[in-house]
């Protein structure tokens, strides 16, 4: 007998040279971290690589119910008195559905207690269903129930009592449709309530005031509406002669800075008598003398008044308002004609400001739609993450996939039911003859591990395993050296069990790891899962790769994982 195991390990070992060999040719051929490379290593390394108190019982009231009626599903745990027991709770029992879960009922047995756990469960739906082995937490320990058949009938109907009625017709249902149209609804309102508030408080022609009216009119209008307004007022009733020979001259000296000298407004009445003779002698102002004098009166009679506290007579006031109102005409009739340059450059000007007012509402407007903009980012990065607002309006790929359209399907046989973002296309994967002899196997695929994020499912059938076992672990090593072999550095390693939604038992190993990138052979960081299950003959196993610190990716893995399901052969 010795002797047999000898050859039969010198054969394995001269095959697993020869794998080894192809292993390195393979490696020359691909150009960086190859998907396909990984599932033929991952093969490679486990074709080789075979091994040759009872506490928790389960049991149901009845396996044979009709649609919709209850079953009680018993869980009874002996342990000692310092143990805790943790029984399963939710929806753990799928495809039944757990209508009611009971309280512990507890019988105490010398120095041990007796503890029975009852769910009530159901179906609506007939056939033969199984319900999957339960997990109960004792102590430190994890112990599994038995999985149980359960037979659901429909109910029958007598014919010969119920009558019978025809088919109704197919009535077409309309499909509920999403709010979306209501966000959009609400984010047009928003947008167009803001639309209009900046056109009517910046944009709008709004009606001048009678400021703005009288700033728009010619200096000479201005100046004879100016001394109207000053008749108006009740400085000579209340004989305020200070404030009235304030604006008399105020209303002069605003005409002479207009139109003769840009200065007239700052300018002593010395200065400005002197001035407007310099003018007149240099043919520049064609005043008369007369006029000069007249104006240097009433301006040194208003200097006696604001800073003397000289008290002319009423009338006298009055006079040197109509002297003013005349003076305006002289000074007008004395102002040269403006030349066509100087009207350009008039018109010019006005156009100048009116380019500036336009710039100023621009500017607001800009500004108004940034803090908008702004505010919102904050707001809803506040709610929701910065980051997730960000990806939102940038734009991410894991974010695109995660809530795009998830597919539901079933690859190989025996079949593996898993729920991934795109559907997995089969791929042919070249296998060297002297494996082909051994394993049949197919392969579904999404993306590469190039790409990071990538999804396989990868059945194998063994062919003359003998009596040697599939060990998972072996296994497991085996798909690890696959990675290393293929470009894949500083490779983390955790193992746990792993038992999918419908009770199927496999083995997951997980970690992170470096890979290489496509066009340069600088390493990025990447999650792997592998998991990996075995049932006679066949292994099967799903390999999930995705990037290091992105949220998305880690949402799509763990509901990933959670979709997984296996089911027999036979079924």
């Amino acid at each position: 007998m010795s002797t047999k195991c000898e050859v039969r390990s010198m054969k394995a070992l001269n095959m697993e040279n020869r794998i080894k060999i192809n292993i390195k040719n393979m490696s020359k051929k691909t150009s960086g971290f190859d998907f396909q490379s990984l599932v033929i290593l991952s093969l490679f390394f486990f074709l080789f690589s075979f091994l040759s108190n009872a506490q928790v019982t389960s049991a149901i009231d009845s396996t044979t119910i009709k649609i919709g009626e209850q079953i009680t599903y018993h869980i009874q745990v002996e342990t000692d008195t310092t143990s805790l027991v943790v029984f399963p709770e939710g929806q753990t029992f799928s495809p039944l559905e757990m209508i009611e879960s009971y309280k512990v009922d507890t019988l105490k047995n010398n120095n041990k207690y007796n503890l029975i756990k009852k769910y009530g469960l159901t179906q609506f739906d007939s056939g033969a269903y199984t319900i999957p082995r339960q997990k109960v937490i004792i102590g430190s320990k994890t112990f599994f129930t038995d999985s149980l058949k359960v037979e659901v009938n429909n109910i029958v109907v007598d014919t010969t009592k119920q009558g019978l009625y025809d088919i109704k017709p197919i009535i077409e249902v309309n499909k509920s449709g999403s709010n979306w149209w209501k966000y959009l609804l609400l984010t047009l309102l928003i947008v167009g309530v803001i639309a209009f508030l900046i056109y009517w408080f910046i944009w709008r022609k709004k009606p001048l005031s009678e400021e703005e009216q009288i700033a728009l009119l010619p200096p000479y209008d201005r100046a004879k509406l100016a001394l109207i307004k000053l008749d108006e007022s009740p400085y000579l009733e209340n004989q305020n002669l200070k404030d009235y020979y304030s604006d008399l001259t105020f209303i002069i000296r605003k005409y002479l800075d207009e139109k003769v000298y840009n200065r007239a407004l700052e300018s002593t009445t010395d200065e400005l008598i002197n001035r407007l003779t310099l003018l007149k002698e240099g043919n520049q102002v064609d005043i008369s003398k007369e006029d000069i004098n007249n104006l240097e009166s009433i301006l040194k009679r208003a200097d006696l008044v604001k800073f003397a506290k000289s008290a002319p007579d009423i009338e006298l006031a009055k006079l040197d308002r109509n002297t003013i109102d005349i003076e305006i005409d002289h000074v007008k009739e004395a102002l040269p004609e403006p030349t066509e340059e100087e009207k350009l450059l008039d018109l010019k000007y006005k156009e100048e400001q009116e380019r500036k007012k336009k710039r100023k509402k621009v500017i607001i407007t800009v500004a108004i739609g940034v803090f908008l903009l702004i505010a919102t980012f904050v707001g809803f990065g506040i709610k929701h993450g910065f980051g997730y607002v960000k990806d939102t309006i940038i734009g991410h790929e894991s974010k695109t996939l995660l809530e795009g359209d998830w597919v539901t399907s079933a690859y190989g046989f025996p079949p593996v039911t898993i729920n991934t973002p795109k559907v997995l296309k089969r791929t042919d994967l070249p296998v060297p003859d002297e494996v082909k002899a051994q394993v049949d196997m197919t392969s579904f695929v999404y993306g590469t591990l190039l790409d990071l994020f990538s999804v396989t499912v990868n059945t194998s059938t063994y062919k003359n395993l003998g009596e040697n076992k599939i060990d998972l672990e072996k296994a497991s090593e085996g798909s690890i050296k696959s990675m290393e072999a293929v470009g894949a550095k500083d490779i983390v390693v955790l193992r746990d069990k792993f038992t999918t939604p419908n009770g199927a038992e496999g083995l997951k190993t997980s970690g992170t790891m470096k890979i290489p990138g496509i066009a340069s052979k600088e390493l990025r960081s990447a999650h792997y899962v592998l998991l990996q299950f075995a049932s006679e003959n066949v292994m099967q196993q799903i390999i999930i790769t995705s990037p290091e610190d992105d949220t998305y990716a880690d949402q799509m893995v763990e509901r990933i994982l959670n979709s997984v399901e296996l089911k027999e052969a036979e079924e």
